[in-house]
């Protein structure tokens, strides 16, 4: 799509824009795997946020913007007391959700963690319920099956990250769409704020990476989501749009940050990607070193009385998991460490766990940790590439051998998939219970602990419950 430079005539809406504003607002969603999927996402998405409560780090962001500024009748943050209003309850919710590297993911060309956009619908949800215009928990499950869909189906063909741009980028287009459908909004008011999403371009990927990997990837996606309810109130409130905002000749998307490539959407907007979401389940580590860490954790047991006298590791990966994760040199704090394939790889092989603490600096400081990662090789493995850019398999592959000083070696152990991989859902749902059961008990009292977990048992009951009461039941006293 065109438009002539020095024309002031208002072309129609790039059909990226009325596509997905045309999928927000009128698809219906048809799969009971998707919601089935979604139901289980939804736990877990809770739980990653009742653990990274424990974090000051994270808790230090939380709350009103300055002291006093809540609002009571507000949006609410489960795990807290907080009532604030819906944009900053999104920050809210979005940051301790995506803190601990624990939430759901998707890879393509582009990746993510579409599970970052409930901080944006559980909050508006919230509002909405408590304002006047009650929803119910399969409300928020289709919101969520939606706001997947569309960040995940545009990761798929278009590579954000080759051009320096964040993945959050997705979870502000996602949210801003689904959120505006959420509060009411017309089909021009929906395609009016999307625009704005697109406009407001991307974070640059420069925290994510050395030398510069820092906690912001940490709170970026709670700021995009944010970013989104607030797009989508002012669309409702009037606030004007700009249909060409990505193929606009010099000015857009397209040409200003996306070196002139066409947004491609490869296929229709469905439920594809809540029924194919992968879950980080047994460990809190950047994905593409999931399964090497499942085969350091099964070397574990071999090498741990022969640390001392290992002379390399050899670490086979895919492209991007060499592209992404694969660091060398001092690591500075917990973001730097659970985005290094070295260190993931030998918190395990010396301790046989890798869980959050473990990216602090009391287990970081121990000084065979640095002594295993200068042994460390990491290699591409081109048929793990290939498998993992292949649609009919869509594997993360990595395999791990240790090498001994005096010319023996370990097994070399390869895992194509983790367990949070579609092909392995029906080993991960009971995985994925304890670690929200777990999660639960860690963070409230005995009482509401069997409450919660009641709640969830009955996913049809869940599912037509009130977004309101849904939410009292995960907030804690003052």
């Amino acid at each position: 799509m065109s438009h002539d430079i020095k024309s002031a005539e208002r072309p129609v809406p790039d059909p990226a824009l009325i596509a997905i504003a045309d999928y927000a607002l009128s698809c219906q969603i048809n799969s009971e795997l998707a919601y089935e999927t979604a139901h289980y996402c939804l736990m877990d998405t809770l739980a990653c946020g009742f653990q990274a409560l424990k974090y000051p780090a994270c808790t230090k962001l939380m709350g009103p913007v300055v002291p006093g500024a809540t609002l009571s009748g507000g949006a609410r943050v489960p795990g807290t007391s907080y009532e604030l209003d819906p944009i900053n309850a999104a920050f809210n919710i979005g940051a301790m959700i995506r803190w601990l590297d624990f939430n759901d993911t998707w890879l393509a060309a582009e990746w993510g963690h579409p599970s970052d956009n409930l901080g944006g619908i559980l909050a508006v949800a919230d509002y909405l319920s408590r304002t006047g215009k009650p929803l119910t928990v399969r409300e928020v499950l289709t919101g969520m099956i939606k706001a997947h869909e569309i960040q995940g189906v545009l990761a798929l063909e278009n590579s954000f990250n080759r051009v320096g741009l964040d993945h959050v980028l997705l979870v502000r287009v996602a949210s801003t769409a689904v959120v505006a459908a959420l509060l009411g909004g017309s089909r021009e008011q929906l395609i009016n704020a999307v625009s704005n999403a697109w406009i407001d371009g991307g974070a640059l990927r420069t925290y994510r990476h050395a030398p510069n990997t820092g906690s912001r990837k940490s709170w970026a996606a709670g700021d995009a989501t944010s970013r989104a309810v607030r797009l989508a109130i002012f669309a409702l409130k009037g606030e004007m749009g700009y249909p060409s905002a990505l193929s606009a000749k010099a000015w857009g998307f397209q040409d200003v940050l996306f070196k002139g490539k066409p947004i491609a959407l490869p296929q229709p907007f469905g439920s594809y990607v809540m029924e194919n979401v992968l879950f980080k389940i047994s460990y809190p580590a950047e994905f593409h070193a999931q399964t090497a860490v499942e085969a350091a954790m099964t070397l574990h047991p071999a090498v741990k009385d022969r640390i001392g006298k290992i002379d390399r590791i050899v670490i086979e990966t895919q492209e991007p998991g060499v592209r992404i994760i694969d660091k060398t040199g001092p690591l500075s704090n917990p973001a730097d460490r659970d985005h290094c394939i070295q260190y993931m790889v030998a918190i395990p092989l010396l301790f046989g766990r890798l869980a959050a603490p473990d990216y602090e600096d009391q287990v970081a400081y121990d000084p065979r940790v640095d002594a295993l990662r200068a042994v460390m090789q990491v290699k591409e493995n081109p048929a793990f590439t290939q498998d993992y850019y292949a649609p009919d398999k869509r594997y993360i592959g990595n395999a791990v051998q240790v090498f001994f000083k005096d010319g023996t070696s370990s097994q070399r152990i390869q895992v194509d998939y983790p367990i949070g991989h579609r092909k392995r859902r029906a080993e991960g749902k009971p995985m994925l219970v304890k670690k929200f059961e777990a999660s639960v008990a860690a963070h409230f009292g005995g009482k509401q602990t069997e409450t919660i977990k009641a709640m969830f048992a009955d996913q049809a009951a869940l599912a037509a419950m009130p977004v309101a009461d849904f939410v009292a039941r995960l907030v804690t006293a003052n």
